[in-house]
C-alpha cells in the first residue's frame, strides 16, 4: 500500500521529467522521500518560504557564485526538510552542477538531480500535482469506504472477529486485538504466518509504546489505538505497518515512513466499532424472548427503570417489592458439556437446564424471575419473605434441582441419567461432562441492589468451575482470593491494577528474558517474605537472590520489606495468573 504523496523516485519516472534526461548526482539514499509539492525557485533564500516536503526546481541562475554560498543554500534546504533539488543544466551550469553542491548534498543526504536536457518546468509541476491530487482523491475514497464498511458492521452488531477480519482485509496488514494485560483477544494475520505473528506476543507488545492514544511506533512498526468507551479503556487494537519487508519504509538505512492517513482512520473506526459492539451487544433471541428474560436482563444491564421491572414482574405474579432477594446462577461446569452436536445441541441443553431450574423452583415452592442469561447459564432472582428464609430456600432449591435432573424423562434415576445429570447416585456432585454448578450471591433487601446479587452469583459460578469440591451451592466465601481474582480477570480495572503494580517489571523481563525477575518476586512472596527460603525455592544463592530483590525494588520503586507493599504485589501476581489462565 503506497503513501498518499509520490516519492522522489516516482517523480523521476514521470514522462515530463524523463524528457529532461535526469541524473541523480547526490543523495540517492533519500529517493524514497515523499514529495508533498513542487516549487520553482531562482533565489538563494527560498528556504524561508518552504514548509518541508517540497521538490525544488531551479535553473541555478540566481544561486550564489561562491562555494560558501552554495553550501549554505544546500544546508538551508536540508534544514527545512525539502524532499529534493532538481537543477536544469544549460543556463547557469552547462556541463554539470558544481562539485561543492554535490558534496554538500551528499553530506546532508539531500537528493540532487541534474536535468541534462531543457524541460518546461510547468509540465513537471502539472504532472506531479496531478499525481498528488489523484492520490489524495484515492485516499478520500478509501476513507469513505472505511466509514461505510464499519458503519454497516456497527448496525449489524458484528462480533469482534468480523471487525478484525474486515480491518485486515481493508488494510492488507496484520491486525491484533489485545486486552490491557497484553493477552490476545483476536487477530487476523492478513495472509501471513499466525505463529510468527503471535509468538512471544506479550513480551513483544510491551515493547510497543506509541506516544498517544492513537499513534505509530516506528521502532516496532505497529500502528496502535486504544479501545474503550465512556472513559473505560479495555484493550488496544494494533495494525502492523509495513505489512511486508518490501515496503518503502523497510529499506535498509531509511527512516520508517509513517503509515498513510487512511490506516489511522481505519484503525480508529475499527476500535470504535469494537467498543460500540461491546456496549450494545444484544441477546440473540431478539423480540421473541420471554418476559422473564426481559426483566432479568433489564436488572443485569440497567436497560429499564427498576420501578418498571417491579411493576411488570408483579403483573407476572412475582412480587419483588419489600422482599429479600437472592441472585442464583446455575451453569454447566464445562462450556460445551457434550463436546459435540454444534450450536443447536448446545441451545437444546441450555433449554433443558432452564426448564429444570423452573421446575425445581416450583417444586421448592419458591417465587422467582428465571431465564437463561448466556450460552451456558440460567439465572434466577429469588424473592423471599425475609432474610431468615435464605439458607432454607437455597437448600430446598438445590435438592429439588438434583431430583429434577435425575428423574427427567423417566421418573427414576438410571445410570445414564446419573451420568448426564452431573450428580452422583447418592445425591453428591459428580465430575461428569454434564455436571452443573449452583451459585448464589449475597441476599439484598432492595430491588435496586438485585443486580449486585445476580452479578456476584454469576462470578461465583464462573470461579467455581476451577473448584473440584462437591458443594450443593457455592457462595462467595467458597471461592477464596484466587477464585475471586479469576472471576474478575476480564475486568479492565483489575488488569489496570496489574499493569500499575507489575508493569515496569514485566517490561524489564520482556527486555531481559533470561533474568525472569517476576519469578524471583513470586518465590519471595510465596515464601512469606523469607529471603533464605525464597532463594532456595528460586534455586539461587542467597547473595544472587538478594541482589535480584534489590533490583526489583528499584524497578518497581517499592520497599519489599513493607507488608502493605508486598501484599499489594502478591495480589497483583495472583491477578496476573488469573488473567493469563483461560
Amino acid at each position: 500500500m503506497s503513501a498518499v504523496f509520490p516519492t522522489v523516485r516516482e517523480v523521476l519516472a514521470l514522462d515530463p521529467v524523463r524528457h529532461g534526461a535526469p541524473r541523480v548526482v547526490a543523495g540517492d539514499a533519500g529517493l524514497d522521500r515523499p514529495v508533498r509539492w513542487v516549487h520553482v525557485a531562482e533565489v538563494p533564500d527560498i528556504a524561508t518560504l518552504l514548509g518541508g516536503g517540497e521538490l525544488v526546481l531551479t535553473t541555478g541562475i540566481g544561486l550564489p557564485a561562491d562555494d560558501a554560498g552554495l553550501r549554505a543554500f544546500i544546508g538551508d534546504l536540508a534544514d527545512v526538510g525539502v524532499s529534493g533539488l532538481v537543477v536544469e543544466l544549460g543556463r547557469r551550469y552547462v556541463s554539470g552542477v558544481p562539485r561543492v553542491m554535490i558534496a554538500a548534498a551528499e553530506r546532508r543526504g539531500l537528493p540532487l538531480v541534474e536535468l541534462r536536457r531543457a524541460t518546461p518546468f510547468v509540465r513537471i509541476t502539472e504532472a506531479v500535482h496531478a499525481l498528488i491530487v489523484d492520490a489524495q482523491l484515492t485516499e478520500l475514497r478509501a476513507a469513505e469506504e472505511i466509514h461505510q464498511r464499519f458503519t454497516e458492521l456497527s448496525v449489524e452488531g458484528a462480533d469482534a472477529a468480523e471487525v478484525i477480519r474486515q480491518a485486515a482485509e481493508l488494510s492488507g496488514c496484520p491486525v491484533v486485538l489485545e486486552n490491557l494485560s497484553r493477552q490476545v483477544l483476536g487477530y487476523d494475520p492478513a495472509g501471513e504466518s499466525a505463529e510468527l505473528l503471535l509468538d512471544g506476543w506479550e513480551q513483544h507488545s510491551r515493547r510497543i509504546r506509541p506516544a498517544g492514544r492513537t499513534a505509530y511506533d516506528p521502532d516496532s512498526g505497529w500502528l496502535v489505538t486504544v479501545v474503550g468507551a465512556r472513559g473505560q479503556d479495555w484493550g488496544r487494537l494494533l495494525l502492523r505497518w509495513p505489512a511486508s519487508g518490501d515496503a518503502p519504509s523497510a529499506r535498509a538505512g531509511e527512516p520508517t515512513v509513517a503509515p498513510p492517513t487512511r490506516l489511522t482512520i481505519l484503525i480508529e473506526r475499527a476500535a470504535s466499532t469494537l467498543a460500540l459492539g461491546r456496549l450494545i451487544r444484544r441477546d440473540a433471541e431478539g423480540l421473541e424472548r420471554q418476559l422473564h428474560r426481559t426483566l432479568l436482563t433489564a436488572l443485569l444491564d440497567h436497560s429499564r427503570p427498576v420501578d418498571e421491572v417491579a411493576l411488570r414482574a408483579k403483573a407476572l405474579g412475582v412480587a419483588l417489592d419489600r422482599r429479600h432477594l437472592v441472585g442464583v446462577m446455575v451453569r454447566q461446569r464445562a462450556d460445551d458439556p457434550a463436546g459435540e452436536g454444534g450450536p443447536e445441541a448446545g441451545q437444546a441443553r441450555l433449554r433443558d437446564l432452564s426448564e429444570a431450574v423452573g421446575q425445581a423452583l416450583r417444586e421448592a415452592k419458591l417465587t422467582a424471575l428465571t431465564s437463561a442469561v448466556d450460552d451456558n447459564s440460567v439465572g434466577a432472582l429469588l424473592a423471599l419473605p425475609d432474610p431468615t428464609a435464605e439458607d432454607r430456600a437455597l437448600s430446598a432449591f438445590a435438592g429439588a434441582l438434583r431430583r429434577v435432573r435425575l428423574d427427567a424423562g423417566t421418573g427414576r434415576a438410571t445410570a445414564a441419567d446419573v451420568s448426564r445429570s452431573g450428580f452422583g447416585a447418592d445425591g453428591s456432585r459428580g465430575g461428569g461432562v454434564g455436571a452443573v454448578i449452583v451459585a448464589a450471591g449475597s441476599g439484598v433487601s432492595s430491588l435496586r441492589e438485585a443486580r449486585r446479587s445476580l452479578v456476584e452469583a454469576r462470578q461465583i459460578a464462573e470461579a467455581a468451575r476451577r473448584d473440584r469440591r462437591d458443594l450443593p451451592i457455592f457462595r462467595l466465601p467458597h471461592v477464596g482470593l484466587a477464585g475471586l481474582l479469576h472471576l474478575l480477570r476480564d475486568e479492565p480495572r483489575l488488569q489496570t491494577f496489574v499493569e500499575r503494580e507489575l508493569g515496569p517489571l514485566l517490561e524489564y523481563d520482556a527486555q531481559h528474558p533470561r533474568e525472569r525477575l517476576l519469578d524471583t518476586l513470586r518465590a519471595y512472596l510465596e515464601q512469606g517474605r523469607n529471603k533464605s527460603a525464597g532463594a532456595a525455592a528460586a534455586h539461587l544463592s542467597r547473595p544472587a537472590f538478594y541482589e535480584r530483590l534489590a533490583r526489583i525494588a528499584r524497578i518497581l520503586d517499592v520497599d519489599l520489606d513493607s507488608v502493605e507493599a508486598s501484599l499489594s504485589l502478591h495480589v497483583a501476581l495472583l491477578a496476573l495468573e488469573a488473567v493469563r489462565t483461560p
